[in-house]
């Protein structure tokens, strides 16, 4: 059974830690509060237990969130006194496990730590605190006030939780992953290897849903959906041919699989002859993959000059200001940030296509440009005038500057995420068919489970893995395990350069499971 935690409220004071409350004094409550307050404070805690149980209004203040009653806002209320005493209470009462959600009755304990580390540390705390609160106030994205998400939303608070994690030194962004999982993912990938290893196959899409069930509206970071589900459907019916395929091609993290399903579901006449990369033609053959610097008007018009219907853009970065505005529906897919390195490295150097590099030490200190290089995609900062190599400066950086650098560029990358109509993850493609199909149309998903390797002519595996059939666990098996391979200081050294990548990543993969649980996946075959 998985046991994830639901995200953090940090701050929150659930209804299982009302007793504080209740517990002051006559005189304090008759000088702090009016009757009519009072009175608002007992009909909030009938309300709340009832509608919201465990939304603290602490974290309802912080999000945004309406208070149930005019006039009732008691943040402050509690001291010191009740913020230990609740938290001694929570920490004595533990955890209550219902199905395969933890639901923590933590709420104050975690008041107080907090609490506690800001007075040992109260200078990084106070940067903490005000990096998290810009973040949340979109301050670190222009993008987020334009489009007026600060709303509450699951995905609003999703957001700042992550922008909150980017803005840490990346030690500490890895090591709040690693210890706390907030996203509630890598202990479901974990759980996920160990079951398909136990039970020799992939697991149906009811087993996936048992161990990862939808969660409520509030707490899902695909809620309000920002896809523009038309655009979805025009690509489904064919409309006049216009609608194609934008596949954002993530370098070794399944983008040649996803390729291949495209093959498998377009008429030849509708896939460009390389890789699905149309600029391959365009450009008589000197370049593939680099859409960044064509117009949108171009686009448009080269595609449907073309008849293709799939355009694979895997060197450039996403302009995520104007390619929107395609006639396009958007996919990607994910890999763990790490191994996709490592593949990388194993693919182009060990393996002898173009790369002179022999040892990952050199190969990771000389290509700086792979640096948190998912977040560098979809977030396209300017390239101009060295802002790009300013932005590398800034991964490790521990100055405000750095540490708000580092928020915007994650938070606008996540935005344009959440935008994308399919985001796969590599580790979890033999679960993707209900998504492909729904979304896609496509009714042949067979690619999602076979091994696909470009230019295996140059360099072939002998491993066995022509075919996943243990998905999760099978990916594995066909990689080199970091751990191993890498020496212990170039694990930490490669693992920070990737930490706003791991965040991301880690928000990838929760959008994944939530579209894959919570999504009506009715078949929809394409007409042509």
């Amino acid at each position: 059974m998985v046991q994830f935690r639901p995200p953090p409220r940090r701050g929150s004071v659930s209804r299982h830690r009302v007793a504080p409350l209740l517990r002051l004094s006559a005189l304090h409550a008759v000088c702090a509060l009016s009757p009519m307050v009072l009175l608002n404070g007992l009909l909030y805690l009938a309300w709340s237990s009832h509608h919201h149980p465990g939304v603290g209004l602490n974290a309802r203040r912080r999000r945004g969130l309406p208070l149930p009653f005019p006039g009732m806002d008691p943040v402050g209320m509690l001291g010191e006194e009740e913020v230990e005493a609740a938290a001694a209470a929570a920490e004595g009462e533990g955890e209550e496990e219902v199905g395969v959600h933890t639901l923590v009755r933590g709420g104050a304990a975690a008041v107080a730590s907090a609490r506690r580390e800001a007075a040992a540390d109260e200078g990084v705390g106070a940067q903490r605190d005000g990096a998290a609160a810009a973040a949340a106030a979109g301050e670190a994205s222009p993008q987020k006030q334009e489009r007026g998400d600060g709303d509450g939303s699951g995905y609003d608070r999703w957001r700042s939780e992550a922008i909150r994690l980017a803005s840490l030194p990346p030690s500490e962004t890895l090591a709040e992953l690693s210890a706390q999982d907030p996203f509630g993912v890598r202990s479901f990938d974990s759980a996920l290897k160990e079951r398909e290893t136990s039970l020799g196959r992939v697991l149906t899409q009811s087993e996936i849903r048992d161990m990862f069930p939808c969660p409520p509206p509030p707490e899902r970071i695909t809620l309000p959906d920002k896809r523009d589900h038309r655009k979805a459907e025009a690509f489904r019916e064919g409309d006049d041919g216009s609608t194609f395929l934008f596949f954002q091609h993530l370098r070794k993290a399944g983008g040649t699989n996803f390729c291949s399903l495209a093959e498998s579901n377009l008429p030849r006449s509708a896939r460009p002859g390389y890789y699905c990369m149309p600029d391959w033609k365009w450009s008589g053959h000197e370049t593939a993959g680099y859409l960044h610097d064509y117009t949108n008007d171009e686009l448009v018009r080269r595609m449907k000059e073309d008849g293709f219907r799939v355009a694979g853009n895997e060197w450039d970065d996403l302009d995520p200001s104007r390619h929107f505005d395609l006639p396009a529906v958007f996919a990607t897919s994910f890999r763990s940030p790490l191994d996709r390195a490592l593949s990388q490295f194993r693919f182009e150097c060990v393996e002898d296509r173009g790369c002179k590099m022999k040892d990952v030490e050199t190969f990771w200190a000389k290509r700086w440009e792979l640096h948190n290089i998912y977040s560098l995609t979809f977030a396209d900062p300017r390239q101009g005038g060295g802002n790009r190599k300013r932005l590398l400066k800034s991964f490790d950086g521990t100055s405000p500057e750095d540490r708000k650098a580092r928020a915007e560029l994650l938070g606008n990358a996540l935005d344009a995420v959440a935008r994308f109509h399919l985001v796969l993850t590599m580790e979890w493609l033999a679960y993707a068919a209900p998504l492909v199909t729904s979304i896609l149309g496509f009714l042949d998903t067979s690619a999602l489970t076979k091994r696909v390797r470009p230019h295996i002519g140059q360099a072939k595996r002998d491993d066995g893995q022509e075919r996943n059939t243990l998905g999760s666990a099978g990916i594995g098996k066909a990689s080199w395990d970091p751990k191993e391979y890498l020496s212990s200081e170039q694990y930490n050294i490669m693992s920070e350069g990737l930490a706003l990548d791991e965040v991301l990543t880690n928000a990838a993969r929760r959008m994944f499971l939530e579209r894959l649980v919570c999504e009506d996946h009715g078949k929809s075959g394409r007409r042509m």
